[in-house]
């Protein structure tokens, strides 16, 4: 067997469409720690950003303090999906309207890491905007556009077009 060079690193945001406190988001809120708890479970499952507080709704994100992100390392896309759309958290994906507007440019962006890396919010940043810039590419992509597994060098400045790139469905958990 060969040993895993790189690993999948994904992000999605999403803006809030109120404050976290707020009636509107508690099921949201209240899933958030028993569906990181089944994503930390799950097999391919690698790490994922967290505070203190055990997830990472309050890690600032693009300047936007109604964006929240989530951001994971998975050993491939299989494993990814196969918990993306399964259990609470297809649920919640479900009902992603309620929570959060819908963006008219790319909130979810997939790269690969060299094995053991563990991506910053800067470089979750930069893929997003690169993705928003240039379609997915190798150095930032999609799950229905991806790439196989390596190192990728950006297309260009990401930064963003005119013309966004439609939004892949995630939801931030």
């Amino acid at each position: 067997m060969t040993p895993t060079t790189h690993e999948l690193a994904q992000v999605n945001i999403a803006r809030l469409k109120a404050p976290l406190d707020s009636p509107q988001l508690k099921d949201f809120v209240d899933a958030l720690d028993p569906v990181n708890a089944v994503a930390d479970h799950s097999p391919g499952f690698v790490w994922r950003l967290q505070s203190d507080s055990g997830n990472a709704t309050d890690i600032p994100v693009l300047g936007d303090e109604w964006l929240i992100i989530n951001m994971s390392v998975w050993r491939d896309t299989d494993a990814l999906t196969a918990f993306m759309y399964q259990g609470q958290h297809r649920e919640l994906l479900a009902r992603r309207r309620e929570w959060f507007e819908r963006l008219a440019e790319a909130a979810t962006a997939l790269w690969w890491v060299p094995a053991g890396h563990h991506p910053t919010v800067a470089e979750a940043e930069e893929r997003i905007l690169h993705l928003r810039a240039h379609g997915p590419t190798p150095y930032a992509f999609t799950l229905r556009t991806s790439f196989p597994a390596g190192p990728a060098e950006p297309a260009g400045p990401a930064e963003p077009s005119a013309e966004p790139v439609g939004p892949d469905a995630a939801v931030v958990s």
